[in-house]
């Protein structure tokens, strides 16, 4: 009988390491974690990231074959965007059409002084996996899109300011 507890503590203690440690690389891997300090971002970055605070991205898409089509209307309610590594940003979001609110991290460089999004094969949670490159000037953006499997097309639309709610 003691041999069946401890062999079913041990057991829960290998099983409790392990979530640790899949949890600590989910924080890794995901960017989850702390946020950079805003004072610490070079100018360029400390603004797009409060321009993207509170706001909108609010536009349209089309889908690739369908070009006969209007395109379709499309927002994105933007939280917040926090630089969490090394071309790292952490977007938390409203996303599109499904009402899906997580943190979307993705890999954002400035070409000059223009953001761009450059996410490749990312899997969002009841969605689906994507690839996009979106650029940012002034109060517009555009992109392509593609859905994994699905479909592609373009993006493009507008920033508007203090649109979203946290």
């Amino acid at each position: 009988m003691a041999a069946g507890r401890r062999l079913v503590r041990t057991a829960a203690l290998i099983v409790l390491l392990l979530a640790v440690f899949v949890a600590g690389w989910l924080v890794a891997r995901t960017g989850m974690g702390s946020a950079m300090d805003p004072a610490s971002l070079p100018q360029l970055e400390r603004e797009f990231a409060e321009k993207m605070r509170g706001a909108a991205m609010v536009g349209r898409f089309t889908i690739a074959g369908r070009e006969d089509r209007a395109a379709t209307a499309d927002r994105y309610d933007i939280y917040s965007v926090d630089k969490v590594g090394d071309n790292q940003w952490r977007f938390n979001a409203k996303i599109g059409e499904n009402g899906v609110t997580l943190p979307i991290v993705v890999t954002m460089k400035f070409v000059d002084d223009t953001p761009l999004i450059l996410m490749t094969d990312a899997t969002i949670p009841g969605m689906g996996t994507f690839t996009a490159r979106v650029f940012f000037h002034g109060d517009q953006y555009a992109g392509t899109w593609s859905h994994l499997g699905s479909a592609a097309g373009h993006m493009f639309g507008t920033i508007e300011r203090a649109a979203a709610q946290p």
